[in-house]
């Protein structure tokens, strides 16, 4: 057995390089995949159904796959359409492929597999006790379905299902990254080790490669091998940089979890063939007792404006974090008196983030070394626009003027770069969900539509 799979990219409109792409087709590929979403972002795109990437960036990548699939005659899967992978991504893939078609007269079978989650069928999940919380997932009830989006996330089944009903080009709704690139060789009775081993390598295109980027990856995968090569001059594969991806977005670099098992990489041998080409075996794959399928939420929390702010004063840089307490005191009198106590103060959170003295670790932070300057981002988040802007406006007046003791009459503690400081930042999304649906079919929670073009 010798197939072959082409991941173009990472990502769908991160740009990839068509000359090293061309490179991959020139290869004869049996399938091209590609992920097109990721929760790496946040919340929003799932929240808002908005994709992270332009529709521009996205048709460009988009016609290139499909010219070369069309040259090729094999199918082109794509996974997580529109970012989040809701229902609305999946059609605005899938109106650029029909734009694309069109105008490279193209002709192809689609295949769109849907993946949003009415919140009826979740509440009879849920009563039915079949939502399982992850580790570390949030408590929820019963009434949370109803006020936030969800989507669930496919395995192999799904696309393998549009594959033998004729689909050439499969748009997917959330997806397994992995699922993408090993639907068509697990289909086609590849050993299920090495078929999921060799998609966990290539689900971020050539992010494994030195330097990583936003280009592609070729795999030949064989009966007990498979091997992994950059198409991209002046780039390199090691057996480190290829091994090193089970780490990616993994606590366990040797077992990876999946909607029918777990891969277990923990006896993998990795070996170099030649700078661009690493050889990898002995990757088993472990079925499940039991399907799950995971279940991603989002839902809208409230409104943003934020204001962006900096100091280089070293005794403003001392007092900030004392006296940013009192000013927050300050603020919530401030809101009840301007608001006539139309607004509750609980119901707003104002934020300050000290850039350069521990604003990403926070209390992690093991430098305590005085910082010679500030970046000062404040955050004010209320229910509606009008609200966080309204604030926003006294709160940047007065953090630009907050009392020092050391200095007597008026100083300027914050300097802004932008006037006025206060950006309107829009809706605010958390995630609600890090849970799987238990006891379900492979293709229950997906459905899918064919047409010609």
């Amino acid at each position: 057995m010798d197939f072959r799979i082409l991941a173009p990219t990472g990502a769908l409109g991160a740009g990839f390089d068509a000359v090293a792409f061309q490179r991959g087709v020139a290869a004869r590929p049996d399938v091209i995949a590609c992920d097109a979403g990721s929760t790496d972002s946040g919340p929003a795109a799932l929240g808002s159904g908005t994709p992270k990437l332009s529709a521009q960036a996205v048709t460009r990548d988009l016609r290139l796959m499909l010219k070369a699939r069309d040259e090729l005659g094999v199918p082109l899967i794509i996974g997580s359409c529109g970012t989040s992978g809701r229902d609305v991504g999946v059609d605005g893939v899938a109106e650029l492929a029909r734009t694309v078609a069109a105008e490279e007269n193209l002709h192809f079978t689609l295949g769109l597999i849907y993946s949003d989650q009415s919140a009826e069928r979740l509440q009879t999940l849920y009563d039915e006790g079949r939502i399982r919380a992850l580790p570390n997932a949030p408590e929820i009830e019963r009434e949370l379905f109803a006020r936030s989006h969800t989507v669930a996330m496919m395995g192999v089944e799904p696309i393998q299902e549009a594959l033998l009903a004729g689909c050439q080009v499969i748009l997917a709704g959330r997806a397994s990254d992995t699922a993408l690139f090993a639907a068509l060789p697990h289909l086609r009775g590849a050993d299920p080790g090495l078929t999921w081993h060799m998609a966990k390598t290539i689900e971020c295109g050539a992010a494994c490669a030195i330097p990583p980027s936003a280009n592609g990856l070729l795999v030949h995968l064989r009966e007990d091998h498979f091997d992994v090569t950059t198409l991209t001059e002046g780039t390199r594969l090691t057996p480190r940089s290829v091994a090193a991806h089970t780490l990616y977005e993994n606590a366990d670099p040797f077992h990876i979890l999946e909607p029918s098992g777990t891969l277990d990489t923990t006896y993998a041998t990795y070996e170099a063939v030649d700078e661009q080409t690493v050889r990898v075996s002995g990757a088993r794959y472990l079925p499940a007792d039991g399907y799950t399928n995971k279940l991603e939420g989002a839902e809208l929390v409230g409104y943003q404006t934020v204001i962006i702010g900096g100091v280089r004063d070293k005794v403003v840089i001392q007092r900030l974090p004392e006296l940013l307490p009192f000013a927050e005191k300050y603020f919530e009198a401030k809101i009840l008196d301007v608001f006539d106590r139309q607004v509750d103060p609980d119901t707003i959170d104002i934020d300050y983030r000290l850039y350069g003295a521990g604003a990403v670790l926070a209390e992690h932070e093991p430098d305590t070394l005085q910082p010679q300057e500030l970046g000062v981002l404040i955050t004010v988040t209320a229910p509606d626009q009008a609200t966080a802007h309204a604030i926003s406006t006294f709160v940047a007046h007065a953090s630009s003027h907050l009392p020092i003791a050391e200095y007597d009459g008026l100083v300027s503690t914050l300097a802004y770069p932008y006037s006025p400081p206060e950006m309107d930042r829009g809706p605010l999304y958390r995630f609600t969900l890090n849970h799987v649906a238990t006891g379900v079919s492979p293709t229950e929670l997906f459905r899918t539509t064919t047409e010609e073009l």
